[in-house]
């Protein structure tokens, strides 16, 4: 028997786009009664701050294919599968491993309703646009809760974070991850490989973190965390992202990654934001971040702090697992199982 399907005409800058959508009334958030129809309805309302905030760039679309259950498991999409539409677009990116491929670009409204029918919950963008990929527009820095904190202490952390990048000469937003943490952006001039971006980071960091050290910590290894907010500085690398602005998220209340303004965040209840909210949120207030671009900063200042931390012995963190091993990296292995001869000073095992 063949399943269900509906077209959509999704109205698109140029005209009106037909989009095939299957199984349009397939609950995607059993909890809130949540279909793959509405999704569709929720991204073509908020499409004009959502392609403000995700257009343009490279993206990777998180898929869900039995919707948000107990132990649903996701994959990503980066690459344009068999059978794109024309109207889905395409850049080609260069990857940590030098590899290169073409990654998905959205640019219309139309393309993000078939990223629904491909069953994609969680958009992930690219810092840098489409037209130069390798050069950040924006500094993004992820607040953390950890055990035994929660999304009061992160804002706290974030109205602290606020002050340092503002030292730093930067203006930073700021929005809702969609679950307990805080992102905080700041607009940048594209001038800044993705390293530089996160030394930049790192120095926003440890300056908070001098700041607040019984609130935030930089440290990479949970064991070393203790209760208070981690600054996730690798969340700057390349090819690393996060939930996109007016993503929603594959958890049970269908929450949406929300900008908010600086001035409201102190009672935000993130839980409130969600798809089937946002949309009149947005009717009511605007877009917190629809102007975000128009006068972006450089990081200079903050590069400069890094190589002042470098001259006093604070160097390079750990990155990401899967990254190859890089230059002035500490050693991979968590400190309570690291043993020191086994280590060489550039962070390479020694081996016997």
């Amino acid at each position: 028997m063949a399943s269900e399907r509906v077209t959509l005409s999704v109205s698109d800058p140029g005209g009106t786009q037909d989009v095939d959508l299957s199984s349009p009334n397939k609950v995607i958030w059993p909890e809130a009664g949540i279909t793959k129809a509405e999704l569709a309805e929720y991204v073509q309302t908020v499409s004009e701050p959502f392609l403000g905030a995700n257009g343009g760039r490279p993206v990777s679309l998180e898929r869900f294919r039995n919707g948000v259950t107990d132990g649903s498991e996701s994959f990503f999409s980066k690459n344009p599968p068999k059978g794109t539409p024309e109207f889905v677009d395409a850049v080609t990116v260069t990857y940590n491993s030098g590899r290169q491929h073409p990654q998905i670009v959205l640019n219309r409204p139309s393309a993000i309703v078939w990223a629904v029918q491909m069953n994609t919950i969680v958009f992930h963008p690219w810092a840098s646009l489409a037209s130069d990929t390798d050069n950040p527009i924006e500094l993004r820095i992820d607040l953390d809760p950890q055990p035994g904190t929660d999304f009061a202490d992160a804002v706290t952390a974030a109205h602290g974070l606020r002050e340092v990048l503002r030292d730093a000469e930067l203006e930073p937003f700021i929005k809702t991850s969609g679950n307990r943490g805080l992102h905080v952006f700041c607009p940048i001039e594209p001038t800044h490989e993705f390293l530089d971006v996160r030394h930049a980071v790192i120095a926003a960091g440890r300056e908070l973190e001098r700041r607040m050290p019984t609130q935030v910590t930089t440290n990479w290894w949970k064991e070393e965390r203790g209760e208070r907010i981690f600054v996730d500085f690798n969340q700057a690398n390349r090819d690393r992202t996060m939930a996109g602005a007016y993503s929603p998220r594959a958890l049970p209340g269908a929450t949406v990654s929300t900008p908010v303004a600086w001035d409201e965040l102190d009672d935000v209840d993130p839980r409130s934001f969600t798809v089937r909210t946002v949309p009149q949120r947005v009717a009511d207030s605007g877009d917190p971040w629809a102007d975000m671009q128009a006068h972006p900063g450089r990081i200079d200042t903050l590069l400069s702090w890094w190589e002042r931390d470098v001259e006093n012995g604070l160097g390079e963190l750990p990155f990401p697992p899967e990254f190859p091993k890089m230059p002035g990296e500490p050693p991979r292995v968590q400190p309570s199982k690291r043993v020191a001869e086994n280590w060489d000073a550039d962070g390479n095992r020694v081996e016997d």
